[in-house]
């Protein structure tokens, strides 16, 4: 039998915020019905603050209460502050989950990250229409339909090390097991190229970032008329000028400085930040 905090089970019997935003600003999906758990997510946004939030979920007690929590942790704060939780503030927030039912925080997370991905202050930015058919994520597991980066950032956020805690933390592998060599193969890339960026030299790392905008990004932004200038490097924010076309329209800026933003965590890890200087 699974041990539940007070307020897991708190938020499983009275949860809060159930239900729809019919003109909400942003929504945003996880997991699937046949995969067993499912939440969709409403968010309602005024001056770059949250100002409502409501969900509706298919799933365990853990599922409801993760989601539930959600909604209380994201209402009054403004968009920057939501979009830096994680599942683990998630689940400390409900005073833990059993390692069994992480994924629900996960699942939380992932589709509080989907809401907020193609929302911007100027309007919705479509930024798989921007980049193509390349933004299509890598699935690892076809039974639960986990994605490569999925499996990442869970790795990434808590510190997993075995397959059996990715497979607590994303149902990643829990079902036929064909998946999970190839979980084993991101735990040990991450893990690799951790210890790759410990012992990268200052230069090493800022010639890394630039090689990344040279041959990625700026030629892609140079079809649209644009382009992108290296300014600074201060650890993992990245200080750049866009130019020509991206400085003329705002909406074109904040279009094309989230598709730079996107290959740079893409390309060397989700914690990296891009702010643009004039």
């Amino acid at each position: 039998m699974w041990d539940y905090s007070e307020k897991v089970m708190d938020h499983y019997r009275n949860p809060r915020n159930v239900g729809t935003i019919d003109d909400a600003d942003a929504i945003g999906s996880a997991g699937s019905l046949a995969c067993g758990d499912q939440l969709k997510i409403y968010l309602k946004i005024k001056d770059n603050i949250v100002t409502d939030a409501k969900f509706q979920t298919f799933g365990c007690g853990s599922a409801v209460a993760s989601s539930s929590i959600l909604t209380e942790m994201i209402i009054g704060k403004t968009v920057d502050e939501v979009r830096k939780i994680t599942n683990k503030d998630i689940a400390d927030e409900l005073g833990g989950l059993p390692p069994e039912k992480m994924h629900c925080s996960v699942m939380g997370y992932e589709a509080l990250e989907d809401a907020l991905k193609s929302y911007h202050a100027d309007g919705y930015i479509d930024l798989e229409e921007l980049k193509g058919e390349e933004t299509k994520e890598k699935m690892i597991c076809t039974c639960f339909q986990v994605t490569e980066n999925v499996i990442w950032d869970a790795i990434k956020q808590n510190g997993l090390k075995t397959v059996e805690e990715v497979t607590n933390y994303t149902k990643a592998g829990g079902a036929c097991g064909k998946c999970r060599s190839a979980i084993q193969d991101i735990i040990n890339t991450y893990y690799n190229k951790e210890k790759s960026e410990e012992s990268m030299t200052t230069t090493q790392w800022i010639l890394k970032v630039n090689n990344v905008i040279e041959t990625q990004i700026s030629p892609e932004l140079q079809k649209d008329g644009g382009d992108i200038e290296l300014v600074d490097i201060k650890n993992k924010t990245i200080y750049v000028k866009l130019k020509g076309r991206c400085s003329g329209c705002k909406n074109s800026t904040m279009t094309l400085k989230s598709f730079a933003e996107k290959i740079l965590q893409d390309s060397l890890g989700s914690d990296i930040t891009i702010i643009e200087v004039k």
